[in-house]
């Protein structure tokens, strides 16, 4: 009986070993695989997150750019605003410029002389004679009077121009003279056009030896019966001075 157990029992231990084996394997293949599984993961995990890190960079430069972008592009619109503005208040200083000045250029410096000589500033005869060292009779005033400018007669409308080259400093109204144009000469000296109607001329304008300055109006009250006339008057440092003495003869 016990020499025919003996093989039974080694066949089955064999078996037992086998399938012992057999289990070892599989078990060690699992857990490769799984451990290969895993690695796997994570580097996908890794490969994932840093292709988000990547796509959150690229969107973060993409938008850096596009506000580095829209902020050159501000700045740059602003700039040529500006610009736009500035020439716009340029050509309309010029335009300004252009309308209110009679001339085309800026003359040399103004530098009036004794020595120079003053165009007659309208074709007519002289009524009434500077006088400062005694006084004449004024008709319309009725009366004797010291007389500081040269009053030269002359027809309505007829054409009043500069007798010397020189730049407006005053356009007024006053009663006795009118519409009153006042030059600087340079050096101290200016001359007053008065008895003026349509003056083009504005403070500030040059004005060239024989331009038109305006066109003899009605006499005022203070000359009605001198009738139209030209009121000229040369000052020196304020002072009026003989304007016959500068005329060009």
């Amino acid at each position: 009986m016990k020499n025919n157990l003996g093989p039974s029992r080694r066949g089955k231990g064999a078996a037992v070993g086998l399938v012992i084996c057999f289990v070892a394997v599989i078990a060690l293949v699992g857990f490769f695989t799984f451990s290969r599984y895993k690695r796997d993961m994570s580097r996908q995990l890794a490969k994932t997150e840093e292709k988000t890190d990547t796509e959150e960079k690229q969107k973060d430069i993409k938008e850096t750019e596009k506000s580095q972008t829209t902020n050159s592009q501000a700045i740059q619109n602003k700039a040529q605003e500006t610009e736009k503005q500035k020439e716009e208040t340029q050509t309309q200083t010029e335009q300004r410029q252009n309308q209110t000045s009679p001339t085309a250029t800026q003359p040399d410096a103004l530098a009036f002389s004794e020595n120079d000589l003053l165009a007659w500033p309208v074709d007519g005869n002289v009524l009434m004679n500077y006088s400062m060292d005694q006084t004449i009779y004024f008709s319309t005033l009725d009366q004797y009077k010291y007389n500081p400018a040269l009053i030269i007669g002359g027809e309505v409308g007829t054409e009043v121009t500069a007798s010397a080259r020189g730049i407006v400093k005053s356009v007024e109204v006053n009663a006795q003279t009118g519409n009153t144009v006042t030059m600087d000469l340079g050096n101290g000296y200016e001359a007053v056009y008065g008895q003026l109607k349509e003056v083009p001329v504005q403070e500030g304008n040059y004005v060239e030896q024989g331009e038109l300055v305006g066109y003899l109006s009605e006499p005022t009250k203070y000359y009605s019966v001198e009738g139209c006339n030209l009121y000229f008057q040369l000052l020196k440092d304020g002072e009026p001075v003989n304007p016959m003495e500068y005329m060009d003869s």
